[in-house]
């Protein structure tokens, strides 16, 4: 591994014995950094039979080889773990923004793994070469958000904290995961943090910067990637950025910032992150409830910030107890809520409150929606709506991106999704929009394996598509690149509008000094995804019977979408056509499996990874102990 770009070291803390150890990141090598690192350190760790909440579950918080760099987006982070929202409980991973990230990396630490669990609350902090395991008693049971001020009046303002709110505390399946400049991570991470007692991780680096192998090469790359102008657009013909005097710009480490996130200022005094779906779920409650624009929409955004909950996650449980609520299922006096006054400020803080503490009928919404109706019976699960701006009813291509992960693939869902709001923006007119349907078509020849990836109407390219994406996506998850900004498959200012997807390998290439070109990154991305699918696999994953959409995809004809209420879609050589009315064919889905795992090099029939593939992505030990377990194809005594 280089001794470039990385800091080169992995913090392990034990909080069962308080111990902590130092790896070398080159131990990881083959895994480049961020999902990589902690799926590799996932499968080393944590048996298959560990629940959720369990001692031997671990916490991995990862970087990239990019984190810290200046302007090019690099300083995400990921955080992974089992997660308490599947049943059974399985690996699972979240993508933060923010500050934290790059502050672990120049406090001399690519990743953080947390082993064990406390006895009581802690706080762990970080200080620069100095690891230390602090009482955090007194801040267990506050707010996620009052936590974080109260660390830095103790420990300093430069102090960078992640941290949990009640939600997390009480091991709530929906609980997210707060840092600086309000970052956020899902996948019901939260809990499980609460469940280990950390309540916070604080860091302090003494200062900032990343060794550059090439540093002439990589400001050339910076100054091109500059001109490419990437960042915000008018999306679906909306412009989505929240404007005014109030609004200002919060970009995270070292990012040009040209994207949705801002802070917003209320007349309260409150301040914090208000951008995309966070900022819009309780809008159109909100807005209808009182009869026009109001700050109640933020203040919901605060209160799931505060307690720790996902924001996705209740927005879909708002409509769910809606529906139930027009069905005469659910009633106020029966759920102790205000259902009568959905979008209101009483209502969402009942909501928000109940879950978090788990009171009354809050302890059965603690457990996710999927989870809370099946407890509740048919009826229940039938007002279950699976609503996603991605449908793959409207986007074919987003069916096997879907199938194929253990929760919403968004990094995935948007590189089909954001070219094609870009899109419908120059179907409607807009203008400065210029990704028309021949740039689209250019997009998916250098991007997705071929022009049919652009054709909504047919299976056809679809398989090529899905892989391509997941490769680059996989790589893009380990480098670790910021969403909005990567991949740049477009470019305003340029003779065919359509981006390089070969610069993400030059970058790297000129931050390591390793030469890595454009396939052979995303073989790197191959190699991780390949690993994943190995974790999931031997936590109870069936391949080809557990690779499915939710079912009312398939039976349920599209009516209308949240961002793209026309549902237009390219067709046939370009021609424009609407998407209302269809649904996810069952027999063209399975074909395209069919193709997709042929393209995987994994048995067509059962969607298990084979042997020969895995060793030759330098995944050996994976196969090794997978065929030990019965759970490679054609492998003595594979599951049924």
């Amino acid at each position: 591994m280089s001794d470039f770009g990385y800091a080169g070291r992995i913090l392990a803390v034990d909080l069962s014995s308080g111990d902590s150890r130092v790896i070398p990141t080159s131990d990881y090598a083959a895994f480049l950094g961020g999902r990589g690192i902690a799926a590799r350190a996932y499968w080393d760790t944590v048996p298959p039979q560990a629940g959720a909440f369990d001692e031997a579950n671990i916490l991995i918080f990862a970087t990239g080889p990019l984190a810290g760099i200046p302007v090019l987006g690099g300083s995400r982070w990921t955080i992974c773990a089992k997660s308490p929202l599947s049943d059974p409980p399985r690996f699972c991973y979240s993508n933060l923004g923010g500050r934290w990230g790059a502050e672990l990396k120049f406090a001399g630490y690519d990743a953080l793994v947390v082993l064990g669990q406390s006895e009581k609350p802690v706080c762990l902090f970080i200080n620069d070469g100095s690891v230390e395991l602090q009482d955090a008693s007194a801040l267990w049971g506050k707010g996620a958000i009052e936590t974080r001020g109260l660390i830095k009046e103790r420990l300093g303002s430069s102090v960078r904290v992640v941290t949990i709110g009640p939600a997390g505390e009480n091991l709530v399946a929906l609980s997210s995961i707060l840092a600086d400049n309000d970052a956020s991570g899902s996948a019901g991470l939260g809990a499980v943090m609460g469940s280990k007692k950390l309540k916070a991780v604080a860091v302090r680096a003494a200062g900032k910067g990343v060794r550059v192998a090439q540093p002439e090469r990589l400001a050339e790359l910076t100054r091109r990637f500059r001109g490419m102008e990437r960042g915000a657009f008018v999306a679906w013909g909306t412009d989505f950025r929240v404007a005014g005097p109030r609004m200002k710009k919060d970009p995270c480490y070292g990012c040009i910032g040209n994207c949705l996130r801002a802070t917003y200022s209320a007349e309260s005094g409150l301040k914090g992150k208000f951008m995309c779906q966070s900022a819009l779920f309780y809008q159109p409650w909100a807005y209808k409830h009182h009869g026009g624009k109001n700050e109640v929409p933020f203040q919901a955004n605060k209160l799931c910030d505060d307690f720790g909950l996902d924001t996705w996650a209740v927005d879909a449980m708002i409509g769910w107890l809606n529906r139930g609520r027009r069905a005469g299922m659910l009633t106020d006096a029966g759920t102790g809520l205000p259902l009568s006054s959905i979008g209101s400020l009483e209502f969402i803080e009942a909501l928000v409150k109940m879950i978090s503490l788990r009171q009354g009928f809050g302890d059965v919404l603690a457990r996710g929606m999927i989870m809370a109706a099946a407890s509740m019976g048919p009826e229940a699960e039938s007002h279950i709506r699976h609503i996603d701006p991605y449908d793959p009813r409207l986007y074919i291509t987003t069916a096997l991106l879907w199938a194929t992960e253990p929760r919403e693939p968004i990094q995935q869902l948007h590189e089909v999704g954001l070219p094609l709001a870009q899109w419908v923006s120059w179907i409607k007119g807009v203008d400065g929009a210029y990704v028309s349907t021949p740039v689209l078509r250019s997009i998916a020849r250098r991007f997705w394996g071929g022009e049919m990836a652009a054709d909504f109407t047919t299976w056809k390219g679809k398989a090529l598509a899905a892989r391509r994406i997941q490769d680059r996506e996989y790589a893009k998850e380990c480098l670790i690149l910021c969403d909005w900004m990567w991949p740049a498959l477009t470019v305003k200012d340029s003779p065919g509008h359509t981006g390089d997807p070969s610069l993400e390998s030059q970058i790297l290439s000129a931050v390591t000094g390793d030469e890595v070109d454009e396939e052979g990154l995303y073989r790197m991305g191959e190699r991780v995804l390949n690993l994943q699918r190995a974790i999931l696999i031997k936590e109870g994953h069936r391949g080809r019977e557990d690779d499915q959409l939710p079912a009312e995809w398939h039976v349920r004809p599209l009516k209308t979408n949240s961002t793209n209420a026309q549902c237009l879609v390219p067709g046939k050589a370009g021609k424009l056509i609407s998407r209302k009315g269809t649904v996810v064919d069952r027999a063209g889905f399975e074909r395209t499996k069919d193709e997709y795992y042929q393209l995987r090099g994994w048995d067509a029939a059962t969607g298990l990874p084979t042997a020969a593939r895995l060793e030759e992505l330098g995944l050996g030990d994976i196969a090794a102990e997978l065929g030990t377990r019965g759970l490679l194809a054609g492998a003595k005594g594979q599951r049924d």
